[in-house]
């Protein structure tokens, strides 16, 4: 864990804990922004999207991923403030992690962004819901450093499931977090996301999914919506709802939802733009509610084992 440092609020100038974040890079190592605690932090007074988010590099694979932007609400006055986070280095073309033997750098790259769009060879989707639940929680390290992605190049996919034994294929990938192998698998073209710059998007982009699971008139219920940031959406068979904050989904909307299901005698899922707390997931589990994690780029992610069998067998 992160060492906590004192942050001094602009506003009362009282000192508050902040303890960075940790988030789990695909390769299963920990990864958390790198604060700048030579510049103040900043007053939040104007919240947007691309403000919401940084880049922050792997200090053992080498790969870029976005989280969301350190804050901090002061516990005396309740000011948020913005901590600055050092930029991005941008490594010298050929050094680095990951580049070196199969494709190089350049093709290891694309390979990766292909892997985690979706936009790979047809017969990758049997690997992608292994591969995209690695990317969120860290369990699985399916081949994201970048030799193993060199190394993968030659057959076309980045840490597919191709032919072979997964665990002998991916040495230390824990037996308990191989997502068991769906009933049938149900053929349909891959999925094209739409990049997420607003609430909007977000909700747009987990309707064009669940359409491409097969469920017919996706679309949001009549009537006055509830005071809350998550969206529902409806379909004959689905209660799904979208949460498109940055702050992780909790136990509570999960129970919700999975309430509404129940009453409607429906499939409940959910779509979170900024992961789930551990006690979510856990409840998920226990009731078998489909999870999944949008990034930027419009590509849901499974982050369970029936968000797994719901992208293999479909609606």
């Amino acid at each position: 864990m992160a060492e906590a440092v004192p942050v001094r609020c602009p506003a009362c100038l009282r000192e508050n804990g902040y303890t960075a974040p940790v988030f789990p890079c695909a390769c299963g190592s920990p990864v958390n922004p790198p604060l700048d605690l030579s510049a103040p932090p900043v007053l939040l007074t104007h919240r947007t999207w691309s403000d919401s988010w940084v880049a922050v590099r792997c200090t053992t694979c080498g790969r870029e991923s976005e989280w969301p932007h350190p804050e901090l609400g002061c516990g005396s006055c309740g000011t948020v403030v913005r901590l600055p986070v050092h930029p991005l280095e941008r490594p010298e073309s050929g050094t680095g992690p990951g580049a070196g033997r199969g494709a190089g750098p350049g093709a290891a790259g694309a390979a990766g962004r292909a892997g985690r769009r979706g936009e790979g060879p047809a017969d990758a989707g049997a690997g992608a819901p292994a591969d995209a639940r690695a990317e969120v929680r860290g369990g699985a390290a399916a081949g994201a450093s970048g030799d193993a992605v060199g190394d993968a190049s030659g057959d076309g996919r980045a840490g597919g499931s191709g032919g072979g034994d997964p665990a002998a294929a991916r040495p230390g990938v824990d037996p308990a977090h191989i997502p068991l192998p769906s009933a049938a698998a149900v053929p349909r073209p891959a999925f094209r996301p739409v990049t997420i710059r607003t609430a909007r998007d977000a909700v747009a982009t987990a309707a064009l999914y669940l359409r491409w699971l097969g469920f017919q008139d996706v679309r949001q219920p009549d009537g006055r919506p509830i005071p809350s940031a998550a969206v529902d959406l409806r379909a004959p068979g689905l209660v799904a709802q979208v949460d498109p904050t940055t702050a992780p989904a909790g136990l509570r909307a999960v129970e919700c939802v999975w309430l509404n299901g129940l009453t409607a005698s429906a499939t409940s899922v959910y779509f979170s733009l900024a992961g789930y707390t551990a006690d979510a997931r856990d409840r998920a589990d226990e009731l078998g509610i489909p999870l999944f994690v949008m990034d930027l780029t419009g590509m849901p992610q499974p982050v369970n084992d029936p968000a797994d069998e719901l992208v293999g067998s479909g609606a």
